[in-house]
């Protein structure tokens, strides 16, 4: 059996709770908020939770195994060093901190004291990825020319207004890229590998009252030579769905969120065509687009299953913090070619 303890007890921490809750041989046990009144609330829906509002005897219960972090971004490497320092493993919501040598302190921290510390990137575990991955790997689609990530998506300015952290430097640590971009972006560099120079532009087209951009530009310069764009809003009303597209001398291929849209190769095989049909249609996350309310759980359980399995087998999980670590630092270069108007290098 393995217990899990969540900090933060928002939103999106319902969805840790459900997931956790969804897995064989694992409990939500304790959750914990400042608010007393707010956890007692939160815990109250589950049978074995049991509400804390004193972190550190939050920490010291013995029986948790795995620990949760799902405050606002800029508040990860606090608690996340708390519970190393406690020896949990701990899975962090994305992203894993608001820069990157704030995620090089936890990755640090966790590899002193022997735990997992893990990110949450959950489109990784979708079909359809999963298969172009493969594909790309196996060298299908040839040499790769064009790999792009958009993410038109739609937050009301109710959506910034709801929470003070939302929008800010601070806590937010960026705006349309960092907080909604961030799942195709960490995709993208999956799949196509690491970027080496980056050209962007950002902006705050309709929203009032924060300090980030809702829209931004970034032509990407792969490692293996080649180029792509990113795009990401939320002033996109009312959203399109997530998108990735991989082209090759040999083949390309679509993504939108689950579904597979394009899968094609010069020397296609009957098992290309099969893998299409299969997953051409597996269902939408649609309304994810424009509100985030509707997030399954089921994926985020994903990501807890696999790193409950790493933690059994003593290997590293799929999204450790190092590879969690890449999409923040792409974004960091992105949000400085934005500022000093240049082309910037990766790595920083």
């Amino acid at each position: 059996m393995k217990r899990f303890g969540i900090i933060g007890l928002g939103t999106i921490a319902k969805g840790h709770a459900d997931a956790i809750e969804s897995l064989p041989d694992c409990q939500f046990v304790a959750g914990y908020h400042n608010n007393l009144n707010k956890a007692e609330t939160f815990c109250s829906s589950y049978s074995h939770a049991k509400a804390y509002n004193n972190l550190d005897e939050f920490l010291n219960n013995a029986s948790l195994d795995i620990v949760t972090i799902a405050t606002p971004s800029g508040y990860h490497l606090e608690y996340a060093i708390k519970a190393i320092e406690a020896k949990k493993h701990i899975i962090i919501e994305k992203p894993l901190e608001i820069t990157t040598e704030r995620c090089n302190l936890i990755i640090k921290k966790a590899k002193e004291n022997g735990v997992i510390a893990a990110g949450i990137f959950q489109s990784r575990f979708f079909e359809a990825p999963k298969l172009v991955k493969s594909a790309i790997d196996k060298g299908k689609f040839g040499i790769l020319s064009i790999c792009d990530a958009q993410v038109k998506w739609f937050r009301s300015q109710e959506y910034y207004d709801s929470a003070g952290w939302r929008g800010t430097w601070a806590l937010d640590g960026g705006g349309a890229l960092m907080n909604q971009s961030i799942h195709a972006i960490d995709l993208l560099l999956w799949l196509c590998g690491p970027v080496d120079e980056v050209t962007a532009y950002t902006a705050l087209r309709s929203h009032t009252g924060i300090e980030v951009e809702d829209t931004a530009t970034a032509i990407l310069k792969f490692r293996n030579g080649a180029l792509g764009v990113i795009e990401g809003t939320t002033s996109s009303y009312p959203g399109f769905l997530k998108k990735i597209d991989i082209c090759g001398s040999k083949g390309s291929a679509s993504i939108e969120e689950e579904n597979l849209v394009k899968y094609q190769f010069v020397d296609e095989t009957e098992e290309d065509k099969m893998d299409f049909e299969r997953l051409k249609n597996v269902g939408t996350s649609e309304g994810v687009a424009s509100d985030p309310g509707l997030i399954s759980y089921k994926s985020h359980a994903m990501v807890f299953e696999d790193v409950v399995k790493a933690i059994d087998e003593g290997r590293e999980p799929l999204i450790n913090a190092t590879e969690a670590k890449k999409p923040v630092e792409l974004i960091e270069a992105i949000y400085l070619s934005a500022k000093e108007k240049r082309p910037v290098k990766l790595p920083l």
